[in-house]
């Protein structure tokens, strides 16, 4: 139950929004209906006067439904999981019985996850479909196949992200060293250096930079015109 209120606490507090917006925006897709929502919106104001245990007759002096309806409204959204009804022993030792929302929560945040979650994996996809277009856009032609397979192992089974791919051509611009074998070194390098990040190869360069001096001025990036930093020779480096 922490667990839970704790997960609830934090997401409402980075998200800065309030439990009856979460409400509002999700009921209709964990399917409840208007009814049973207007029935936990009730539950809610019970419980924000620290009534956590609304009996149906209750709730039937708010409502336009019988005691009967809400303890079966009541009975079936215990069954969907919406709802639990929990007993324990309070510091009295006095038994008690409350309704909890927790379950209905739980759901929604799961709920906000996976959207999150997929809309991630499409920013992903199209992240990488643009690498291929940024490749032939700096080749200045269509990739071959074998050139479309390696840029597809560096993503699939290198596990490099888009942005460090982007970062490593980049690089290989900017040293006026085209070529896909130039690029694979670059993040051989990285990955064996645990660069997984744009930061990273940021601090990198600075680092580079240090031990070096400007070099010819730069070829022009297609995503960066003004930046120029000092060439390192990636397939000089040795293992």
């Amino acid at each position: 139950m922490k667990q839970q209120n704790d997960r609830l606490r934090k997401w409402i507090e980075q998200k800065h929004v309030g439990i009856p917006e979460l409400f509002f925006r999700y009921y209709k897709k964990l399917g409840i209906s208007d009814e049973d929502a207007m029935l936990l919106l009730h539950l809610i104001a019970f419980h924000s006067e620290n009534i956590h245990f609304p009996t149906p007759n209750d709730l039937a002096e708010r409502m336009h439904f019988s005691v009967e309806e809400i303890s079966e409204k009541l009975g079936r959204l215990v069954k969907k999981g919406i709802i639990e009804i929990t007993s324990g022993v309070d510091a009295n030792g006095k038994l008690y019985e409350k309704i909890t929302l927790f379950p209905l929560w739980e759901r929604i945040l799961d709920l906000i996850d996976l959207q999150t979650m997929n809309q991630e994996e499409e920013n992903q996809k199209k992240e990488e479909g643009e690498i291929f277009t940024l490749f032939e856009q700096e080749f200045g032609r269509l990739l071959s196949p074998m050139e479309i397979e390696t840029i597809s192992s560096w993503l699939d089974q290198d596990n490099h992200s888009p942005a460090i791919i982007r970062e490593a051509l980049k690089e290989a611009v900017l040293a006026g060293k085209l070529s896909l074998r130039y690029i694979d070194r670059i993040l051989f390098e990285w990955k064996k250096k645990n660069i997984r990040t744009i930061q990273q190869v940021e601090k990198q360069r600075e680092q580079f930079a240090k031990q070096s001096s400007p070099s010819i001025p730069p070829k022009p990036f297609t995503t960066d015109h003004h930046k120029k930093v000092p060439f390192y020779n990636w397939l000089d480096e040795r293992e």
